[in-house]
């Protein structure tokens, strides 16, 4: 299997300049490793590492775009901390990503930040929704007609405990393997989904296809057995990037990260033809969202 971790030492990185290989990389699928690149709370935050500072309602504590917290518990004071907290590591984040891909700047939509306290292996969730499984991220009320989910994390674990993840195949192959078995997409489906308010706007074919390649890797036992994959360790004080509607991963084990979502168009990659939309357009041969 083609080693699908990438790692890339602080020191050259060149701010601002685009790296070829770092840009093909983080485009075919793969993710890029910065062992040495890590976001610091401050000693005053370290109070806010404790799973409670979670509403066990919610399955992560967000911020969204507007500066909004959700999902936390705590009085007015601590909310804020923690707000203030992950607002600085979104604009770091922020910061290395347009270091990095200068190209995608103009094109990037911020969606919510967040910080997920709990402890993977102890969480409780239905096969669809355990990201304890291969998969591809795909959302069910959120269509997004092929813009790309870009995503910085971040492991903050004060005990140095590792996140630990399964990288697996490549897109390509995982549409190949699970194309087959898909249902047909259905447009009045999508128009009372729709609708009903079930999506946030008009599921295309693509979105479809999508969420049944989750929903099959994610179901496919022995998919999850024996599917080429590695599993890397990525420790306390480390930050990594990929797509991750095209990386093929599954998070195994860890506590206390950061993540970041940025959304690009298809057409600010720098090549749109490495994209989930472009190879699915190609194998199923026809157009998959509409002009």
């Amino acid at each position: 299997m083609e080693p699908q971790i990438l790692e890339i030492l602080a020191f050259s990185l060149q701010i601002g300049i685009a790296n070829d290989a770092w840009i093909a990389a983080l485009e075919s699928g793969k993710v890029l490793y910065f062992p040495s690149i890590a976001f610091t709370p401050l000693p005053e935050e370290r109070s806010l590492f404790t799973p409670a500072i979670r509403d066990p309602k919610a399955r992560n504590i967000s911020l969204d775009a507007q500066g909004v917290l959700k999902g936390a518990s705590g009085d007015e004071v601590r909310q804020a901390a923690l707000a203030a907290m992950i607002e600085r590591f979104r604009a770091q984040a922020k910061l290395l990503i347009a270091s990095l891909f200068p190209h995608y700047t103009n094109g990037l939509r911020l969606a919510p930040t967040s910080f997920r306290p709990t402890l993977v292996e102890t969480r409780k969730q239905s096969l669809r929704a355990d990201d304890r499984q291969l998969h591809i991220d795909a959302f069910p009320s959120r269509p997004n007609r092929g813009e790309r989910l870009l995503r910085v994390f971040s492991n903050v674990n004060p005990d140095g405990i590792p996140r630990v993840w399964r990288v697996g195949e490549q897109f390509k192959e995982v549409a190949q393997r699970f194309l087959p078995q898909v249902k047909a997409y259905s447009p009045w489906q999508a128009k009372a989904l729709h609708a009903l308010h079930i999506t946030k706007s008009l599921r295309s074919e693509y979105d479809h296809l999508m969420l049944q390649l989750h929903d099959a890797m994610k179901s496919d036992a022995d998919y999850q057995k024996n599917a080429p994959q590695v599993r890397f360790s990525f420790p306390t004080g480390s930050t990594w990037v990929c797509f991750s509607d095209q990386t093929s991963h599954a998070v195994m084990s860890g506590q206390y990260l950061f993540e970041q979502t940025l959304q690009l168009p298809v057409a600010h990659q720098y090549n749109p033809d490495s994209s989930p939309l472009a190879i699915l357009t190609r194998l199923t041969g026809r157009a998959l969202v509409p002009e």
